[in-house]
């Protein structure tokens, strides 16, 4: 029994490991094979928490390592992922660095995350995994889709301000919806009318024909919205 509660740290490690192979990748300029990585780690983000639950495994030990392994992957990783498309696309100086705010901003999240009792629920501002899955998709989807597309994040601002506005969104109070569905939630609602936005963009995906990350970045970009409209309209879902 007491190998069998090592599990949710074990699939906790194999998180910070898939988010510092990413980090060496993206060193290599191999963007695409560090996205697979941080999807990797995004999955083992969810199964150490449901392994967690199902175990009931739960310790102080694997609470802090679950918040280290995820400011490498969803914190540093997406950061140099849109520092090295800067660099790539001939940007030099000061504004290249910009992204590392993401970096900082993650961890002074997760540290809130730890010590605050207000997110059993739903999150206050962005959660870092949304984050780091936006960033990721974006470059993919920019590498793999519409050229058009892809000349935004050349010689122009796009990283830089979405680097910016990010950082902010993941220490803001802004209420935003987790996807945890529970019994008689008064949420569930919310849940289920954001799902059927991600089948729409996946549908309009699937019937143009352009690259599978566009339903990712569109599903975060949708949900980043969805949120921050529900919060400007005063309709809270935290609590």
């Amino acid at each position: 029994m007491k190998l069998i509660r090592h599990i949710p740290n074990t699939i906790t490690s194999m998180n910070l490991l898939c988010g510092a192979l990413g980090v060496i990748f993206t060193f290599q300029g191999a963007l695409d094979i560090a996205f697979f990585l941080m999807l990797a780690a995004a999955a083992c983000d969810f199964l150490d928490g449901l392994s967690a639950r199902l175990l009931n495994a739960y310790s102080p030990v694997g609470k802090e390592l679950d918040s280290l392994a995820d400011n490498i992957s969803f914190g540093l990783l997406p950061a140099l992922m849109f520092h090295r498309r800067l660099v790539e696309g001939g940007m030099t100086g000061f504004i290249t660095y910009i992204p590392l705010i993401i970096s900082v901003f993650a961890a002074v999240r997760l540290a809130k995350f730890n010590v605050n009792d207000e997110q059993s629920e739903n999150f206050l501002g962005l959660a870092t995994p949304a984050c780091a899955l936006w960033c990721g998709s974006l470059i993919f989807a920019a590498d793999h889709g519409v050229m058009t597309f892809a000349m935004m994040l050349h010689d122009t601002y796009l990283i830089p301000i979405a680097s910016v506005v990010l950082a902010l969104l993941m220490v803001s109070r802004i209420p935003m919806f987790s996807l945890k569905f529970k019994k008689g939630s008064a949420h569930n609602k919310v849940r289920y009318i954001f799902l059927g936005i991600v089948a729409l963009c996946a549908a309009a995906t699937f019937i143009l024909g352009i690259n599978w990350a566009y339903i990712v970045f569109l599903s975060l970009t949708a949900y980043i919205v969805f949120n921050v409209l529900l919060a400007l309209f005063s309709l809270r879902i935290v609590r």
